[in-house]
């Protein structure tokens, strides 16, 4: 019978129906009594609802969770900006570097890297003593050869990556253990050769090309006026 037809499809696939916003409201207004077929087709609604309902529980809390380290993640760029920006010295400007940095950005090593004429790749070119390596030489070049960039700069401010062997000079007795690492691009100004500023991190999934970089991009961007400013004195 064409009845028995029609009832083996729709349960053989509800969605001909669950689909149907008019069938549906009238499946939700109809009683048990009416016949097997709207019992089945009832419960199959009740199942695709319960379905919907943990999708958008699930997605629920990703967004809560996505939003909260999104937050997290701005105050930690604040808080660093406030600390670069803060000293009145050059060396209490590296110490933060040095210092305050890793904690508020849950790093395990912070470099700074300028151009210059005659300088070896990874000298060290700090004040004496602790300081000493929290700022290292690259020679003319050395920003995009590190960064892995052939001819000009690209225009990408962010570089996040694996540590590659090129962190060994860089890194020194730290380079076996950084596993990812966040690459700024300083504007140093006009007539300055370019700068870096380097993340370096144990954690592997730290830093990969998949993320957002406007934060640290905005780091970076505060970070070359901080050093245009001690650069000008």
């Amino acid at each position: 019978m064409v009845k028995d037809v029609v009832r083996r499809s729709i349960l053989a696939d509800p969605s001909m129906v669950l689909d149907d916003r008019d069938m549906i409201k009238a499946l939700i207004g109809a009683n048990a009594d009416m016949g097997r077929n709207v019992v089945d087709l009832r419960g199959a609604l009740i199942e695709r609802l319960e379905g919907k309902l943990d999708q958008l529980e699930v997605t629920h809390r990703d967004v809560v969770a996505a939003a909260y380290e999104n937050l997290a993640g701005t105050h930690q760029i604040h808080r660093a900006v406030l600390t670069v920006l803060a000293p009145s010295t050059f060396e209490d400007f590296l110490r933060a570097v040095a210092v305050d940095l890793p904690g508020i950005m849950t790093l395990d090593a912070i470099k700074l890297c300028f151009e210059g004429d005659g300088v070896r790749a990874g000298q060290a070119l700090g004040p004496e003593g602790a300081l000493h390596r929290t700022v290292l030489g690259l020679p003319k070049g050395g920003s995009a050869a590190y960064c892995g960039e052939n001819g000009e700069t690209e225009t990408n401010r962010v570089i996040l990556r694996r540590a590659t062997r090129a962190g060994s000079l860089i890194y020194r007795n730290q380079a076996s253990t950084i596993m990812s690492e966040a690459i700024l691009k300083l504007d140093l100004g006009a007539g300055r050769l370019p700068g870096l500023l380097i993340f370096g991190s144990r954690d592997a999934s730290r830093f990969h090309s998949e993320q957002g970089t406007d934060l640290l991009s905005f780091l970076g961007a505060a970070f070359g006026l901080a050093m245009q400013r001690w650069l000008a004195e």
